[in-house]
């Protein structure tokens, strides 16, 4: 195994060494104003333009004299080539040539920001700087990077997780990222709700805002208006109770009744899923908005006056209720076929009726899922930003008013950060609460031995009213998709409705010319934008969330539980609060990617891991680890393993992390309405735009062609990664047999 271990780290301690010598000498040291995806620079004044320099050069030119202290820990590893690991050395100077160069890169990437130096004591000690200083580029990132995996290539030499180099680096990898990407623009937003007008910190700063009456008011009490807080939280309250029931009402449905459409209820359970989030709000407005179909049909019926009630709470209710049931759906449909039919079996055995078995033994068993489902509802109705933009009217929530707060007139970043806090305090206070319901109890059913019962169907007197109600909640979801596709083929919805397909020739026309297609339509920017980072951020985080799995479930490691739940921190953290999050953080160096495709790749990453991570863990908790220990017994390395043994046996979770990132990025709103630019437009703050004009009918079109390509790109993405195929009989082979 020594052997084993030495031959795969050489190469990988060469590899880091020139990696850093590369970034600091041959690549540009900032980042370059065309962005991180543009290659412009090699012909544009490379390497002698301070623009696009590297930090040799710039040192060379008498400029940045700060970077010069790198040469020292970048030259320190060459000490060690030729060493063995065994050698006390090794490890040390490796250790202190990691830590002393990425320690070094943070303090002066923190210390000298875009006006010169940051703190009055280094002005003091070293004047004004002659040129400021802008966020980390191509040599940089790759220079920390050598250094980080230089540091945790010597703490694997001191026998750190038994010497395991990949291990130890994807550990500090990942604590890396999450730090930078989770953690530092979290804090720095909670920083920020205390600074003043000149710069400095205040208390009663942060105290007015956040006890202003416009937060924290009860004038609905009185007839008047509620604050954004008390909105938000009742909203996201009613939305988790009635997401959570009629997604139990599906799962019972599907499970536990002689429905014959069963694969209909799921399709359309599923279907809001691949939906913008905003577009269930237009479709509502076509059906009962003041034109709206149906409240047109009943004012002419009955010779009233038609009101603006779906604008409200009663709207927004209503929209998030049919966005995110599906959710609740899926989390609960593996819940409720996951309890054990053997025990409620035993339970009629001794002589319970069915409603008894599934008061007493059922439904108790179902707490977790109930409770996840809850929790995910609350959750993203707090950060559902698209539905109250479009439904809300008077009825202020806190995702509204921090988008606000940042884009509005008032532009006050105090208090976009004081009501990213009191959203941030509501969830983790609903995830929380959460896990102190559940308590320690185990809802363990499924175990190493057969059970080969079946599940009783429901109670007669529970089957009518879930069934009256999964129905009636299902057609309506159906009417309201119909609207939708109707919505994007009308000229005017509520006023023309003569059929047409303009609102899609303005958006997706094409001109075939000699120099090839023209992408003429309106939407096309903003769609190949969408598409473009959608996929990059797909695979991304895919790959982030199953080694993250991979350690979670294989490894062993002081500060586990931590790093657990620093990785899941961003599930509980709304989008809109991320959004204002990195706006404040990554406007300046030393990450300055503020208007740029990179922060809306990393949002999406760090938004949408968890689940990776979760798919992962679920799957990885059923592969034994002997499959591990055969590997390494056989001389293979953890990356090895990992990679030939783990990965081929995880389609499933590869396959849903892939799905859900991809979909998520399509459709997300909350975060990339903070951050979209110019440039890097989205699909989701296009639409909002078009609707903010009045322009239903291009909002609509859109809105469906996303949904139809999101459909393919499943598809797709099921065919690439395919099926595991472990060897199992089906049921056609079962009855073959006999």
């Amino acid at each position: 195994m020594t052997v084993a271990n030495t031959k795969t780290t050489r190469p990988v301690l060469i590899f880091w060494i020139v990696a850093g010598w590369v970034g600091y000498c041959l690549l540009p040291w900032y980042m370059v104003d065309d962005g991180l995806w543009s290659f412009k620079w090699l012909v544009d004044g490379y390497p002698f333009d301070d623009d696009y320099a590297p930090a040799a050069f710039l040192i060379g030119q008498g400029v940045k004299l700060w970077l010069a202290p790198i040469l020292i820990p970048l030259a320190m590893p060459l000490l060690v080539i030729g060493r063995p690991k065994s050698d006390p050395l090794y490890a040390r100077i490796l250790i202190i040539s990691g830590a002393l160069g990425f320690s070094w890169l943070i303090a002066q990437g923190f210390s000298i920001g875009i006006r010169g130096f940051n703190y009055d004591w280094l002005k003091l000690l070293f004047g004004e700087p002659r040129i400021r200083q802008f966020g980390m580029g191509y040599g940089a990132m790759i220079s920390a990077s050598a250094f980080l995996f230089l540091l945790t290539q010597g703490i694997a030499a001191r026998g750190a997780i038994n010497g395991d180099v990949f291990v130890v680096s994807a550990i500090g990898g990942v604590i890396t990222i999450v730090t930078a990407f989770v953690f530092y623009p979290i804090a720095n937003m909670l920083f920020s709700a205390f600074i003043t007008e000149d710069g400095a910190y205040s208390i009663s700063v942060f105290a007015a805002k956040f006890f202003d009456d416009r937060l924290w008011g009860l004038g609905c009490l009185a007839g008047a208006r509620c604050g954004a807080a008390w909105n938000s939280l009742f909203l996201a309250i009613f939305v988790g109770v009635i997401t959570t029931a009629l997604g139990l009402c599906f799962a019972l449905v599907v499970t536990r009744s002689g429905f014959r459409y069963k694969r209909t209820i799921r399709a359309l359970t599923v279907l809001p899923v691949i939906t913008p989030p905003f577009v269930i709000g237009l479709a509502l407005i076509l059906l009962f908005g003041l034109s709206g179909s149906v409240t047109v049909f009943f004012a002419d019926l009955f010779g009233i006056q038609p009101t603006r009630w779906l604008y409200g709470m009663p709207g927004i209710l209503i929209a998030q209720t049919l966005a995110f049931t599906p959710i609740a759906f899926l989390v609960l449909i593996g819940v409720v076929e996951g309890v054990s039919p053997s025990m409620e079996e035993a339970a009629q055995t001794l002589r319970a009726n069915r409603w008894q078995t599934f008061r007493t033994v059922s439904l108790p068993l179902m707490r977790p899922g109930l409770a996840n489902a809850f929790l995910l509802g609350f959750i993203e109705s707090m950060a559902d930003f698209g539905n109250p933009l479009v439904l809300g009217g008077n009825f202020d929530v806190l995702s509204t008013e921090i988008f606000f707060a940042i884009v509005g007139a008032q532009y006050d970043q105090g208090r976009a950060a004081v009501l990213a806090m009191v959203l941030l305090f509501f969830t983790l206070s609903a995830f929380y609460a959460q896990r102190a319901w559940l308590g320690k109890k185990s809802y363990t059913t499924v175990t190493g031995k057969g059970d080969a019962g079946v599940h009783p169907l429901m109670p007669v007197g529970l089957s009518l009213p879930v069934m009256i109600i999964a129905l009636t909640w299902a057609l309506f979801t159906a009417v309201v998709y119909a609207m939708i596709v109707y919505g994007s083929v009308v000229e005017l919805w509520g006023v023309n409705n003569t059929l047409t397909f303009k609102h899609y020739v303005t958006a997706f026309s094409l001109r075939i010319e000699e120099e090839g297609i023209r992408w003429t339509g309106a939407a096309w920017d903003s769609f190949w934008t969408t598409l473009s980072i959608a996929a990059i951020a797909a695979p991304l985080t895919a790959a982030v969330g199953l080694v993250t799995a991979y350690l979670l479930t294989r490894q062993s490691f002081a500060g586990k539980n931590a790093f657990e739940f620093g990785t899941m921190l961003s599930f509980a953290i709304p989008g809109t609060v991320i959004g204002v999050s990195y706006i404040l953080a990554f406007n300046v160096p030393p990450i300055e990617i503020t208007g740029t495709g990179v922060i809306l790749v990393v949002s999406f990453i760090f938004r949408n891991m968890p689940v990776g991570v979760r798919a992962g863990i679920a799957s990885m908790s059923q592969l034994d680890k002997s499959l591990d220990e055969s590997s390494l017994t056989l001389g293979a390395n953890s990356w090895q393993t990992f990679r030939r043994v783990i990965l081929p046996l995880l389609r499933p979770a590869i396959l849903a992390a892939l799905v859900y990132s991809f979909v998520r990025a399509m459709t997300a709103i909350s975060a990339v309405i903070f951050l979209v630019s110019a440039k890097y437009d989205m699909a989701t703050s296009y639409i909002i735009g078009r609707v903010e004009n009045n322009d239903y009918g291009l909002a609509i079109a859109y809105s469906t062609t996303l949904i139809f390509v999101m459909l393919s790109a499943v598809g797709l993405l099921q065919l690439i990664v395919g099926r595991v195929q472990i060897g199992r009989r089906s049921q056609l082979s079962v009855k073959d047999a006999s």
